[in-house]
């Protein structure tokens, strides 16, 4: 029975990987700053080129007849919606004497209900003394419309129980008549002096009643002075003062949160949407070939510049090993970083140059080598891919690609039959490099390692194939099987496979 990590692996992969997307969008950083300080200069323009129209406030307490402790805030609600009609603002402008429209007036002003009996109206205008007779007209427009509605309801109620009273009344001076017409014979009678009783019964119900509607309707009238005496204007109309730096820090404080998060927000489609693999263990493995060594792409701070020279070094070395104990032709195949890979070649190239003459092969796109360079004393010498050919066979070649999209892919061989791909993190999609994987198989390219360029400096993920014998050497080993009549190179280690561990004594024997 045998293992296979590749499919564990994948098998095991989940559908978003987090840690590949927080790189991918930290990676991305010059977008989101950009976004969050281009929203910063946003703000701060927008506070500084439309700054706020003058404005003024007001507040008025607003008494109700209704008023109860418990109220949740319907009145001063109803309050604020009677406010945005077309009355009360006809009656302001009215006051104002303005021929303006009051459907275009209420959208100048707005009304906040701070308490159950507090509202605050604010005001708009083309001047502070504009904005603040607007405000004093709306404010006395309130005030008169809901002593008006106060009263007049007060009025209807005191009306209907005097009605009441008056029907009352009515029926008492019945009851009165009905009682004066009884005859003093009829007290005998047991049923007339029942029917007498009744009515003075009747009488003593309606003397009752008659009172109390009088008290009620009192009690109606006296409740709109309290109404009207409570509704007032407390903070008399003012100007607002507007402070230009304060504004400035307000909107571009918010303009910087809304770009950031807007900027986060692209970052993190895009990189969902391209994806383009930056962690050392998914170039790998899309790649089907592990990670021999990391450079970053620029020189960094002072203090990383030494930590940068000395990996160059040991890269340079290794290559160089590399291709003086390779008998076949070894190639340099860029993604994404000709200029690093030009320079990498030149330093190999050197390197090698003690032991003999050695010629570059560049089939960079662009002037990165064979064009556009000063040759210094000991550089290599810098061929074309048409030149090539009229090489002499005791020169040590080196060729240097590209893989980008729009490559020749039947022209990578000539280059060299093994390859080291120099990659950088994050410019590549996962379909293009499986794309570059398998046509460099199917050319019988062997894939010796991936140098990364531009590593995410937390990347702590393991670039290491262990399987990678079946997968980036796969043109080496058949190229090698026609040639010696094998499946496996003559000092290729074999295999080795997970060896099952028996479940019981007698499974073992």
């Amino acid at each position: 029975m045998t293992t296979s990590t590749t499919s564990e692996s994948s098998a095991a992969a989940p559908l978003l990987d987090l840690q590949a997307l927080v790189v991918a969008v930290r990676r991305r950083r010059r977008l989101w700053c950009a976004m969050a300080l281009l929203g910063l200069l946003v703000g701060a323009a927008v506070a500084v080129l439309m700054p706020p129209a003058p404005s003024a406030v007001t507040k008025v307490l607003v008494a109700h007849k209704e008023d109860q402790p418990n109220d949740t805030g319907t009145l001063i609600r109803t309050d604020v919606e009677l406010l945005q009609t077309t009355r009360i603002a006809d009656k302001a402008l009215r006051a104002l004497k303005s021929p303006e429209n009051p459907e275009e007036f209420m959208r100048d002003y707005r009304g906040t209900g701070l308490t159950n009996n507090l509202l605050r109206i604010d005001v708009t205008g083309d001047s502070d003394a504009e904005a603040v007779a607007r405000a004093r007209a709306l404010a006395d427009a309130f005030v008169a419309d809901h002593v008006r509605r106060m009263q007049e309801t007060a009025k209807a109620e005191a009306k209907a129980l005097l009605d009441q009273r008056d029907r009352m009344r009515d029926e008492l001076t019945q009851v009165n008549k009905d009682i004066g017409d009884r005859s003093p014979e009829t007290e005998s009678d047991p049923t007339a002096a029942a029917s007498i009783e009744s009515l003075f019964v009747r009488r003593a119900e309606l003397t009752s009643r008659i009172a109390d509607f009088d008290q009620r309707a009192a009690e109606a009238r006296t409740g709109t002075p309290e109404v009207v005496a409570g509704t007032q204007i407390v903070d008399a109309p003012r100007a607002v003062r507007h402070s230009l730096p304060k504004a400035a820090v307000t909107n571009s404080a918010i303009g910087l949160v809304l770009g950031l998060v807007l900027g986060l927000a692209v970052a993190a489609v895009g990189t969902v949407v391209a994806d383009r693999p930056v962690l050392r263990r998914d170039i790998a493995a899309n790649l089907g070939a592990s990670v021999i060594a990391e450079l970053p792409r620029r020189s960094g701070r002072l203090w990383q510049r030494r930590r940068a020279r000395a990996a160059r070094e040991r890269l340079t070395t290794a290559l160089a090993r590399t291709v003086r104990g390779s008998a076949e032709p070894v190639a340099l195949l860029e993604l994404g970083c000709a200029r690093s890979t030009s320079a990498i070649a030149l330093d190999v190239a050197r390197a090698l140059a003690a032991d003999g003459p050695v010629v570059v092969v560049d089939e960079l796109p662009g002037p990165q080598l064979a064009a556009g360079r000063r040759r210094k004393p000991g550089d290599p010498t810098v061929v074309s891919g048409e030149r090539a050919a009229a090489m002499s066979h005791q020169e040590s070649r080196l060729g240097v690609g590209s893989v980008a999209p729009g490559t020749a892919w039947t022209d990578l061989q000539y280059l060299g039959t093994r390859t080291v791909l120099v990659v950088r993190a994050g410019h590549g999609s996962a379909a293009w490099l499986h794309t570059v994987a398998r046509q460099l198989a199917d050319q019988r390219i062997a894939v010796l390692g991936v140098v990364l360029i531009d590593p995410d400096p937390r990347d702590r993920t393991d670039g290491t194939l262990w399987d990678g014998l079946h997968t980036a050497l796969r043109g080496r080993s058949e190229r090698t099987a026609r040639r010696n009549g094998t499946g496996r190179l003559p000092t290729e280690r074999q295999p080795m496979w997970a060896a099952r561990v028996p479940d019981n004594d007698q499974e073992a024997r």
